[in-house]
């Protein structure tokens, strides 16, 4: 259940990352290219370009920015003003660019999509961390990312300040509603769980990801989510390391921590469920160690960003 903290090495070159970039491009220049650049722009011709920040914004996804412009051309130069994580105004000068005409107006869209999209998730992200600043809790992701892209939204969401929960379902233990209503109780879910669940663990192959896979731990860490303080207690006595409050006010969520607190100080306390940068306050007063924001990575607004050629 511990966060990733940033920066946590990443590997722009790996070769997940060069197939999505490649990938990327191609759905956009299909089998012709890019037939408005190409019949208006001589093939010799260069250009020196500006990437610029139409709004403030967490910078998030600069490395991946550059390899899509050099994917087109290696003789693009790309050189970065900052660093992922730089909070920037609104005017900056994000990039400056120099190189093949061509590749750099063929690559423009694709580039600034993966710097937008990343850069909204860490903006966002940025500024729920900043609404708890002082209190126990964390803020922290989910599984509700774009298919295909969660390496690089969860990246973001590190970037921006947030933490990461599991990556997939492979490396950790969340008994959910469903898993209560197969089992038949959250008690049997998870002594299930605990009985057979470390056996199944296996670590991630490292080349089909971008960051270096972290070992398994030597416990899995067991999380439950409950809804109620009935479930609650059952989940306690059960012996859960970790539980999720799912869907409870704030106001539920200062009860329920307390109970916890009283008598299983050990075990972690989540919240989940209609968090808002309204309320994320309310519930980091509540005691709670984690808060979980799904919109950090399926609702960020694209970060307003923009490439002029001079």
């Amino acid at each position: 259940m511990c966060a990733a903290p940033f920066p946590e090495p990443i590997d722009w070159d790996a070769p997940i990352l060069v197939t999505m970039v490649r990938a990327a491009l191609e759905e956009d220049l299909g089998p012709a290219g890019d037939i408005t650049t190409n019949s208006i722009v001589p093939p010799e011709a260069v250009a020196r370009a500006r990437l610029l920040a139409r709004q403030p914004a967490v910078l998030a996804g600069l490395p991946l920015a550059e390899r899509t412009f050099r994917a087109l051309d290696r003789r693009v130069q790309f050189q970065s003003r900052y660093a992922d994580g730089h909070a920037v105004a609104a005017g900056e000068t994000v990039a400056e660019l120099a190189g093949p005409a061509r590749a750099i107006l063929s690559a423009e869209r694709t580039a600034l999509n993966f710097l937008a999209h990343l850069s909204g998730i860490a903006t966002l992200t940025r500024r729920f961390v900043e609404a708890i600043a002082g209190t126990r809790a964390r803020i922290r992701d989910t599984r509700k990312t774009t298919p295909l892209l969660r390496q690089l939204e969860k990246y973001a969401v590190r970037v921006g300040g947030g933490s990461n929960h599991r990556f997939g379902l492979y490396d950790a233990v969340l008994i959910k509603e469903n898993h209560i209503a197969l089992a038949g109780s959250l008690t049997t879910a998870l002594q299930r769980a605990r009985e057979r669940a470390p056996a199944l663990a296996r670590p991630i192959p490292a080349r089909s990801v971008a960051v270096p896979p972290a070992p398994l731990p030597d416990r899995l860490v067991i999380q439950v989510e409950v809804r109620t303080e009935a479930e609650l207690r059952e989940a306690l006595a059960a012996g859960a390391d970790a539980v999720l409050l799912d869907n409870v006010t704030p106001e539920a969520a200062r009860r329920m921590v307390a109970l916890v607190r009283a008598e299983r100080p050990q075990c972690l306390v989540e919240v989940s469920g209609g968090v808002s940068l309204a309320n994320v306050r309310a519930y980091a007063d509540a005691g709670v160690d984690f808060i979980a924001v799904g919109a950090l990575t399926h609702s960020a607004p694209a970060a307003d960003l923009s490439l002029l050629v001079e």
